[in-house]
């Protein structure tokens, strides 16, 4: 297993306060000069592009148009709401310590243990893979829509044919257009993405300034077949401009059947959708083992990114109630470009918005799959996937994370696998909370982080929120996703993992058993709730196991110490002889299977060493079993 250190130890031991130490373990293969993105190209930008995605272009309309203005603004504010509550303690674990690669893996790994970190990781990893497959679906519908022979639209060049078939095939080929830019590395990444940010952003512009700019105009809807094959009339959606009647149509909710997928909507479908679209504030955190200094950018880019996306959002949401009808908004997803003032550039932000969204997705996914394969969590499974190239880009994972993508093309349409990607990411958002509160009850006092707008209770209010959501969204996808986490946990578990992460569990125990000594008064003891506490002096451990059981037997619920002296004088020794022994000890009583505490020490005599034991094991009252015992 690879040796790592903890980001609770490594927390200001080096450099001045709040500097970032070098990340050379897992997930960072280049060490320190891998680290060249800034907060705003390693952070900001790809996850303002992975949160807005395609729905921002392509599902503003189907939002309004199903959940009404109230509803869809009610969805959005428990969206961020969640999203914001594991952007806190994202910020709290960041700022405590040095962050490697991996981003949220190696925040939940590092805390939850190899077990639970590892299953989680694994999830997380499915999650961005699915969201790149949801981003590239997105492209090809968006595509197909101007460019597709068969009649999805009302204008456009009938160029490409349609068919599963060919979807698939352009998926496949977009995803190789993605997978190629991932593969050259991080650095070229970024400058895409950067250039991507500048389209998007040219395109939303464009967009808002439509809405004020263009009069009312009749725009004609997608054809649909009528029965036996035959045409209908066409049908045309109204775009009113700022009219208070629109806006009074569009308060209230008005789910529909989904013309993409001829599924009837509701609020959980919906949300799944919106939710889905909101779900990459891990992208920065992704991108940790690229960041020059991770624990101030991931933080500050992610509020950043947060605060933007969600202000953009509430602007389209209004927008587009006030001057578009509820006909429009469900009828014809893509009425940004019908409305535009020039709409080739609508499409731009559309194809550069889904191209970044999905490279967002891959990249980051090859990053946590590298650290769990440099992790050994998985054994030869990923083992390949531990493969760099001399820059420390790790062309292998992204390999894998391509081929995964590519399975999930299959499924064929966003709508689809809203609902799983939202469940995994959900999974994954409840882990980290989940993280930050077991740091933050433990009390460790090497938990320090200097972002403190956190407490214990958004902590716990953001496992829940995730939790509750996962299972209104999709039972069925919920249910499936912790059992697999399950299973997974259960797996390392078997496996084993590395111990020199250490275990967030092994200090809440000991938070909460001397929370409790300490409210044990012996001056409350009493004789009708007499338990035995016994110790029992054992010599040569390799012929004691039938009385270390025995003794076990009488202790009845009791305490029960095994004892070993040593003879000698600690003065004349060149070192304590004693606790070297004790990891031995402890392997002897889980091979004994005996349920009790060791305690040891060094004597010039046995009689001493045994009235040693008895008081520093708190036993001056208990029962002496100095059987088996040869100095």
């Amino acid at each position: 297993m690879a040796s790592e250190s903890s980001p609770l130890l490594a927390y200001r031991l080096l450099g001045e306060e709040g500097a970032a130490l070098p990340a050379n373990g897992a997930g960072a293969p280049g060490g320190a000069s891998a680290r060249k993105l800034s907060t705003f190209l390693g952070v900001v930008v790809p996850t303002v592009l992975s949160m807005f995605s395609i729905v921002v272009f392509l599902r503003i309309g189907f939002v309004v148009g199903h959940a009404g203005l109230l509803q869809a603004l009610a969805m959005l504010l428990v969206a961020y709401f969640i999203l914001a509550l594991t952007v806190l303690s994202v910020c709290a674990i960041a700022t405590n310590g040095a962050v490697q690669g991996g981003g949220a893996y190696f925040m939940i790994s590092r805390t939850l243990g190899p077990e639970v970190g590892g299953s989680i990781g694994l999830m997380f990893y499915l999650a961005n893979v699915c969201g790149c497959a949801v981003s590239l679906l997105g492209l090809v519908e968006s595509v197909l829509d101007v460019f597709g022979a068969d009649a999805t639209g009302t204008s456009g060049l009938r160029v490409l044919p349609q068919g599963y078939g060919w979807n698939l095939l352009y998926g496949s080929l977009l995803l190789g257009l993605v997978g190629g830019v991932c593969t050259l590395g991080a650095g070229l990444y970024a400058r895409a993405s950067f250039l991507t940010f500048l389209l998007v952003s040219g395109s939303l512009a464009s967009v808002l300034i439509s809405f004020v700019a263009v009069g009312p105009r009749d725009i004609r809807l997608t054809p649909r077949p009528g029965p036996n094959g035959s045409s209908l009339p066409p049908r045309f959606g109204h775009f009113t401009g700022f009219n208070s009647n629109t806006l009074k149509d569009n308060l209230g909710a008005g789910y529909a059947e989904d013309y993409t997928t001829g599924a009837m909507m509701n609020f959980a479908s919906v949300f799944a959708v919106l939710f889905n679209g909101c779900t990459g504030i891990m992208a920065g955190a992704n991108m940790s083992g690229e960041l020059k200094d991770p624990s101030r950018a991931i933080p500050l880019g992610t509020i950043v990114a947060v605060a933007y996306t969600f202000f953009v959002y509430v602007l389209l949401f209004f927008l587009s109630s006030f001057t578009c009808g509820r006909t429009l908004l469900q009828e014809d997803y893509g009425f940004f470009r019908a409305i535009s003032l020039w709409p080739p550039l609508v499409l731009i932000g559309i194809y550069a918005t889904a191209l970044s969204a999905s490279m967002s997705s891959l990249i980051g996914a090859s990053r946590i799959l590298h650290a769990l394969a440099r992790d050994d969590l998985f054994g030869v499974i990923l083992a390949p996937a531990k493969v760099v190239s001399r820059g420390g880009n790790p062309w292998a994972a992204v390999l894998y994370s391509w081929g995964l993508v590519q399975l999930v093309l299959l499924a064929g349409k966003l709508n689809t696998l809203a609902a799983v990607v939202t469940v995994f990411y959900l999974v994954a958002y409840a882990a980290v909370d989940l993280s930050c509160l077991s740091l933050e009850w433990a009390s460790a006092p090497n938990f320090r982080p200097t972002f403190s707008l956190f407490s214990w209770h958004t902590c716990l209010l953001g496992v829940a929120s995730c939790l509750l959501m996962m299972f209104l969204i999709s039972p069925g996808a919920a249910g499936g996703s912790l059992l697999l986490m399950g299973l997974l946990a259960a797996l390392l578990t078997v496996r084993g993992g590395p111990s020199s992460w250490g275990y967030v569990s092994q200090a809440l125990l000991f938070h909460q058993v001397r929370k409790y000594l300490l409210r044990l008064d012996v001056r409350k003891d009493h004789v009708k709730f007499w338990r035995p506490q016994l110790l029992l002096l054992v010599g040569n451990p390799r012929g004691s196991l039938p009385l270390l059981r025995l003794a076990n037997q009488l202790k009845k619920g009791g305490l029960y110490v095994l004892g070993h002296v040593t003879l000698g004088d600690l003065d004349s020794l060149p070192s304590d002889p004693v606790q070297p022994q004790y990891g031995a000890w402890l392997s002897l009583v889980d091979r004994a299977q005996v349920k009790a505490f060791v305690d040891l020490t060094l004597s010039p005599s046995v009689r001493q060493g045994a009235q040693h034991l008895l008081r520093i094991s708190g036993l001056e009252s208990g029962t002496l079993l100095p059987w088996g015992f040869r100095p």
